[in-house]
Parts: structure tokens; sequence; C-alpha cells
């Protein structure tokens, strides 16, 4: 029965649960007075000034935020009562990882062997911390629901993508590489201009001088916004299912089903 109720408190809140609200508004606070922190750690002055207790503040939010992964992973067998492997997939979970790569870049420094550089990259992990978020913010678990189920879509689209950019970079590469060699040199860099041209992000020192390659990029152009588009209508369809879906609204006529 405890184990239950420790459950029911760090799981996101029901209505009439008074602890269960209070854990969740003091973990969304604390998640965001360490983005605060990690902010105001990447100003030097700030960070000289106060390194101390930058230091303490990040003592005290990872011997809670550990708290918390343990009690998650303590009641592994609330969450997923029909599994036979709880604890397994609560670790393989995405809030799980996302939970470990919050307090990973605390511990693992006490390692020996690292090198300080990449101990300075792992610093960037914390930033994780703001996906903790999502657990708390109903429209984020809709989010997460929609790329869920349109995930073969979205690859898809992905993939052809990728493909149309490296035929797009092929055709302007040899279109282009006469006239600019120095600009389009091979197919690897010409890449970052399809990348942009997709994109629709204005290069100034990268762009076709050529007729061919003008009408070329025209194209490319208009490939890329239509491919690029994909993705946004896959996502904004999928959200609109879901919001019928949690609020039970007719698609056809708009009204509330009883």
């Amino acid at each position: 029965m405890f184990r239950k109720r420790v459950f029911e408190i760090i799981e996101k809140a029901q209505e009439g649960d008074i602890p269960s609200a209070i854990f969740d508004i003091a973990i969304i606070v604390l998640i965001t007075l360490n983005i605060v922190a990690v902010t105001a750690a990447s100003f030097d002055t700030f960070a000289n000034a106060h390194s101390v207790l930058l230091y303490r503040f990040e003592v005290i939010s990872i011997i809670i935020f550990s708290t918390e992964y343990l009690l998650r992973l303590w009641t592994a067998r609330d969450k997923f009562p029909n599994s036979k492997i709880p604890y397994l997939r609560f670790i393989f979970s995405a809030s799980a990882i996302i939970d470990l790569a919050a307090i990973l870049p605390f511990y693992l420094p006490f390692v020996t062997g690292f090198d300080l550089r990449f101990l300075r990259i792992l610093r960037l992990l914390r930033m994780f911390r703001i996906f903790k978020l999502g657990r708390y913010s109903e429209a984020m678990t809709v989010i997460g629901k929609v790329l869920k189920k349109e995930k073969e879509k979205l690859i898809t689209t992905i993939i052809l993508t990728i493909i149309m950019m490296f035929v797009a970079s092929t055709i302007m590469y040899y279109v282009e590489n006469p006239a600019q060699p120095d600009v389009f040199k091979n197919i690897i860099e010409t890449t970052w201009w399809s990348v942009a041209t997709f994109t629709t992000i204005w290069l100034g020192d990268i762009y076709p001088i050529t007729i061919p390659g003008k009408i070329c990029g025209g194209i490319i152009s208009l490939l890329g916004i239509m491919l690029i588009a994909l993705p946004s209508g896959i996502i904004c369809s999928g959200f609109m299912d879901e919001i019928y879906k949690e609020k039970k609204i007719c698609p056809h006529c708009g009204k509330e089903l009883g």
C-alpha cells in the first residue's frame, strides 16, 4: 500500500490529490530554476561571482532528482502492473532515459579517466531537465502521443527528404561545378547548399550563377517547400485527431459526444 501511495504521489496528480499536486508543482519549480541556473552559468561574470551558490544549488537539485528517479524505479511495478520485467521497462522508457540524462552529468566527472573537454560537453546534458516538464504538461503529453502514433509516416518523410537532398546536391554539383569549382567543390559540400535551400535558409555566398543552375535551384526550392511542409501536416493532423479523441469531440460536426 505504501509503495502504491508513493507511486500515486510522484505520478501526474489526479483531481483532488493535494500531496501529488504539491509534488508536481515543486518539481516544475525546481526544473525551471535549474534552467535559469544553467543559463546564468553561461555568463562568466555571474558564474565566477556565484560559483559556490550555483554548485550548492546543483547538489540539492541532484539529490532531489536522484531520489525522484529511484522512487520511480521502486514503483515501476505499479506503473507496469502487467509486465514481467517492470523495472527494465521503466529503465528503457523515454521518460526514464530523460530523467537519467538529467542527473548523469553530475556523477560522471567522479569517474576517473575522462578528458576535461569531454566533461564540459557532458554539462550540456543538464538541459535535459527541461524535457522533464513534459511529464507534467498536457500539451507535451499529447504531442508525444502524436509523434509516437505518426512515427512511421514521419520517418518515411524524413527518408524521402534526405534522398531528395542528395539527388538535388548531385544535380547541382554537375550543373554548377564547371562554373564555380571553388563553391560547389564536391557532392558532399554541395549538400550544405541543398539543406539550406530545402529549409529556405538564404546563403549569400553559395548560389547558382548559370541559367541551368538557376532553373534547377528554383525547382529544388519549390520541392523543398513541399517536402518540408509534409511533417507539419502530418503532425497537425495527428494533433487534431488526438484532441478530438481526448475531448470526445465529433470530427465531423465539432460537437462534444455524450
